[in-house]
């Protein structure tokens, strides 16, 4: 980075957040939290990496969710929190990415340093959702 450019700082930035570099795939940050688009969440997921968490409310999850996805409500979160694994990866989805983002901060706060936020949640997720309870 050149340090004598004032507007060097600025050109990995959109907006004032970072932005995935290409050659590197270090997703954008916002909040110290990973922000991953839908094609790298089932990418890392499909690849054993992390684990999907859907943190809607029953009855949002039941209107719709994507295939697969457990559900662990926000609401719940200091009951299921115990469950979880500090040393395992998750990424945790809602509706448009606001609830989800909150519950990796919370895990964060709480020593789960391997969390992440799926962008723009349910509404973002290309392909189908699932109605009803997970089998």
């Amino acid at each position: 980075m050149d340090l004598t450019n004032p507007h060097a700082a600025c050109q990995d930035t959109f907006a004032g957040y970072p932005f995935e570099n290409e050659v590197t795939h270090v997703p954008r940050e916002l909040d110290g939290i990973p922000q991953y688009s839908w094609e790298e969440v089932r990418r890392l997921v499909s690849e054993g990496a992390y684990q999907w968490i859907d943190v809607r409310t029953p009855e949002e999850y039941e209107e719709g969710h994507v295939p697969g996805i457990p559900l662990k409500p926000m609401q719940e979160v200091t009951d299921w929190m115990g469950e979880l694994d500090k040393n395992q990866h998750y990424v945790f989805v809602c509706r448009s990415g606001g609830r989800s983002q909150k519950v990796a901060q919370f895990l964060k706060a709480n020593g789960f340093m391997h969390v992440a936020n799926c962008e723009g949640g349910t509404l973002a997720w290309p392909g189908e959702l699932n109605v009803g309870k997970e089998p």
